[in-house]
């Protein structure tokens, strides 16, 4: 700051000085040039031609005077053009240096104020800067709700600050997210290592029959398959994160057919109507993440349904991927929440074939990753509508 400073004053200071010699350079030419004019002129007018009446003649002390010496062989009147001339430019010469010495005088008085007014505005200029500087040093994860809210008028530093402003906004965002998520996961991890434990040590309590035995095992190997899930989503969402390690032009058209057929079975269990409809559509990106992106998109769409219910999903081929369902009413203040990891519309009850709440998230994620935008919006009549659009720059 106080190099900064410095720097800013050296500038200021020398521009303004420079300014200053300029300018005194100046009016010493221009009057240095028209000085002797001016001068002689007023000597010639003030000097009378001719006789001196006696009435004009200023009577001298008798010691003083001295008689006028004329130089042999010139005339009269040439004596006097020389004693006008003579007159002239020693009058111009004391008024040049006059004027010399009173411009280094003020040029001195005008560069020793430049500077101190160099060093003042560059303070002002660069407090805000300061006020950038501490509020970045005391900021840490405990107070990133503080903002520099700088109060002063438009202009670059101004926009700096209110930049500054929202990049801790997204930073306070990204670390609520990442702190609910770590407690979500641990959560998450912790209640199925209880059941198993709980499962263990009083299911197999005493001396328990092959009956017992085996439906303890059942029960174990449930749960195992829920954290196995779980473990599964997680690195998937990780990976998603890290962007895409390799690309390959891929029919979306084609897989959420594919995908349907997949799910076509459990549709049918929970009585829940497929219908797609498709145009041609490739992207570029991984197979299996795209994949997974799919998958998740119609899954929940046929989970989170009611009876007799509807799953639509659309393929359009300017970039769009759309999956809509019917289902409970979602409040519309909810769903941008939904891509949040572990973020669900109910609480979990830990039921059989209830997710662990990422399905969305990985979506969100496996978009980034292809650059692609995700929405989401509440169907009027219950449901909900996720739309998948990808940009032309990752179409072949």
């Amino acid at each position: 700051m106080g190099s900064e400073r410095a720097r800013l004053t050296s500038l200021y200071g020398g521009l303004l000085v420079l300014a200053g010699v300029l300018l005194t350079g100046l009016v010493y030419l221009l009057v240095q040039q028209g000085l002797y004019t001016s001068i002689n002129t007023a000597v010639t007018t003030a000097v009378p031609r001719g006789p001196v009446p006696p009435w004009a003649t200023i009577p001298m002390p008798a010691t003083s005077a001295t008689p006028a010496q004329r130089l042999d062989g010139v005339p009269a009147h040439l004596d006097e053009g020389l004693a006008v001339t003579k007159i002239s430019d020693l009058a111009g010469e004391a008024a040049l240096n006059r004027l010399l010495t009173v411009s280094a005088v003020v040029l001195i008085v005008y560069a020793v104020l430049s500077i101190a007014l160099a060093w003042w505005m560059a303070g002002r200029v660069l407090r805000p800067v300061a006020v950038i500087t501490g509020t970045a040093r005391r900021l840490s994860g405990a107070n990133l709700h503080e903002r520099i809210a700088l109060d002063a008028p438009p202009g670059e530093l101004k926009r700096l600050a209110d930049t500054f402003d929202e990049m801790l906004d997204r930073m306070e965002r990204l670390v609520g997210a990442q702190q609910r998520f770590a407690a979500n996961a641990a959560h998450e991890l912790r209640t199925p290592l209880a059941v198993q434990r709980a499962a263990a040590e009083i299911g197999l309590a005493g001396a328990p029959d092959a009956e017992r035995v085996a439906m303890i095992r059942t029960k174990l190997i449930s749960v195992a398959d829920d954290s196995e899930h779980l473990i599964e989503g997680l690195l998937l969402l990780a990976a998603s994160e890290q962007g895409l390690e390799r690309r390959e032009p891929l029919a979306l058209d084609a897989l959420a057919h594919a995908v349907a057929d997949g799910l076509a079975e459990e549709a049918a269990g929970r009585d829940v109507a497929v219908s797609v409809q498709t145009e041609p559509l490739t992207v570029e990106g991984d197979g299996v993440l795209l994949d997974r992106l799919t998958h998740n998109l119609v899954a929940n769409a046929v989970r989170y349904n009611v009876p007799g219910g509807r799953v639509s999903v659309l393929v359009s081929r300017g970039g769009e991927l759309e999956v809509s369902n019917t289902g409970p009413e979602v409040p519309p203040d909810t769903v941008p929440h939904l891509f949040e990891p572990f973020r669900r519309l109910n609480e979990r009850t830990h039921a059989k074939g209830e997710g662990a709440g990422l399905g969305l998230s990985i979506v969100a994620a496996i978009a980034r990753a292809h650059g692609a935008e995700v929405s989401a919006e509440a169907n009027p009549g219950g449901g909900l509508t996720v739309r998948v659009r990808f940009h032309p720059d990752h179409r072949p």
